[in-house]
């Protein structure tokens, strides 16, 4: 197993859960935090995060879009398939991009300088077997305390394409809700990018609001577990000059905390909640780069 000894910067969590981790920063969900996570449950109401996922569902240009076939349906018996003791049935086939619609970005996603996090190689990545480090397939169950920091109701709008959330935003976002960041949160954004594009038929995924690497750190420095929002990459598009996906690296590469893209936080906006149980699982899909899930809050 090739490995780096040490990490090539001061500020990371490489070998902070030892020099063969790879759950990252859901290391922060102890038994403890989901315990008093469960607490925070007072109505039982169960609210979906997730878009819905169909060949409408929107993509960038370099994903395939999703493709849903159906292996047996009505038509068949209706063409004289067989009928055994009367019984019948339907299944179908899904092809999809597996970043696509709310979905979550395993630790294997982003890198830079041929280390992805904890020092593993980016060889470990091959497009024969897929990751064979930090894959989703590495990403535990997540139960833990969910928190919105809502940057639409702190401006009063929805915000604007390439508007940056600074580190002052998510501070006052937080303080507006009477929210402490703890350890093992679940940071939910909320921009207003993905309610803006249910006018747009064809949204772009080049221009959104998003966090700066200043707000990224800060997150970082705050021990939380994932980082999730309602736009397409969590950062702010375009990138700040001379950068590229700076949020992903530092997140992602440097501190092993997965981002959780495309969230529909409609209901929860609704609910007017700003903590909550957080529940999520991805695909155990052996050696893949992400997964779409289906988050919920429990009320």
């Amino acid at each position: 197993m090739q490995k780096e000894k040490s990490p090539p910067r001061a500020s990371s969590a490489w070998q902070r859960w030892g020099p063969d981790d790879e759950r990252g920063a859901l290391n922060t969900i102890t038994p403890e935090r989901v315990r008093l996570a469960t607490a925070l449950v007072r109505t039982g109401t169960v609210l979906r995060l997730a878009q819905l996922l169909s060949p409408k569902t929107p993509v960038p240009a370099h994903r395939c879009g999703l493709q849903h076939f159906m292996g047996r349906d009505g038509g068949d018996y209706a063409a004289g398939a067989k009928r055994p003791g009367g019984f019948q049935f339907a299944e179908d086939t899904v092809v999809m991009p597996l970043h696509i619609g709310t979905h979550v970005d395993a630790l294997c996603h982003a890198w830079y300088d041929d280390r992805l996090y904890n020092g593993y190689m980016g060889s470990t990545l091959r497009s024969t077997t897929g990751a064979s480090r930090l894959g989703v397939d590495k990403m535990p169950p997540i139960v833990t305390r969910g928190v919105l920091l809502d940057l639409v109701r702190l401006r009063g709008r929805l915000l604007n394409d390439g508007e940056v959330i600074t580190r002052s935003d998510l501070m006052e976002a937080a303080s507006a809700s009477g929210v402490h960041l703890e350890p093992g949160d679940a940071i939910l954004i909320r921009t207003g990018w993905l309610e803006a594009q249910k006018k747009v038929s064809s949204p772009s995924f080049n221009s959104e609001p998003g966090i700066d690497l200043d707000a990224a750190q800060w997150l970082a420095d705050h021990d939380v577990a994932l980082v999730g929002a309602d736009n397409f990459a969590v950062e702010v598009l375009p990138f700040a000059d001379s950068t590229v996906f700076p949020v992903h690296q530092r997140l992602i590469r440097d501190y092993g905390i997965p981002l959780l893209e495309g969230l529909m936080l409609d209901q929860l906006v609704e609910s007017g909640r700003h903590t909550f149980m957080f529940v999520a699982s991805a695909l155990p899909i052996a050696g893949a780069t992400g997964s779409p899930l289906s988050p919920v809050a429990i009320l």
